[in-house]
């Protein structure tokens, strides 16, 4: 990718992910692939862009990044699309249960704290600092 298109790029980005800024040409050249290729990603519902109300397929970060995911599965993996189709199924998954285990582990800390009396701190009797005889 050139770097006038990098510039641009960089000087519209939003702090947003999911906000749709990019047209197919632009993610084309981005992963230097034809647009075509982003087409059958979609047509095999590995991706799903938004749509301008022209109809025009608008991406986010968050689809470039998830097509970044899909080439290099391809490309360096050799996987075909059914078995991208699947592991980015189970990525997604393995992370919605990773976010569970968080917010369970949070609520049973809760539970704990609320439930056993806070620790006493530590005071000395005098008897520690005695040499035995």
């Amino acid at each position: 990718m050139d770097r006038e298109i990098r510039a641009r790029i960089q000087a519209h980005r939003s702090p947003h992910s999911a906000e749709p800024l990019y047209v197919i040409s632009v993610v084309a050249r981005m992963l230097d692939v034809h647009a075509q290729t982003l087409r059958t990603y979609e047509r095999e519902g590995l991706v799903q862009p938004a749509r301008s109300r022209g109809g025009v397929r608008m991406y986010s970060d968050h689809d470039v990044d998830r097509l970044r995911r899909i080439r290099r599965l391809v490309d360096e993996l050799g996987c075909n699309l059914a078995g991208v189709d699947v592991i980015l199924n189970l990525m997604e998954r393995m992370h919605d249960l990773q976010a569970e285990v968080a917010r369970l582990q949070d609520e049973l800390q809760r539970e704990r704290d609320r439930h056993l009396p806070a620790p006493r701190p530590f005071r000395p009797t005098g008897d520690e600092n005695e040499s035995p005889a």
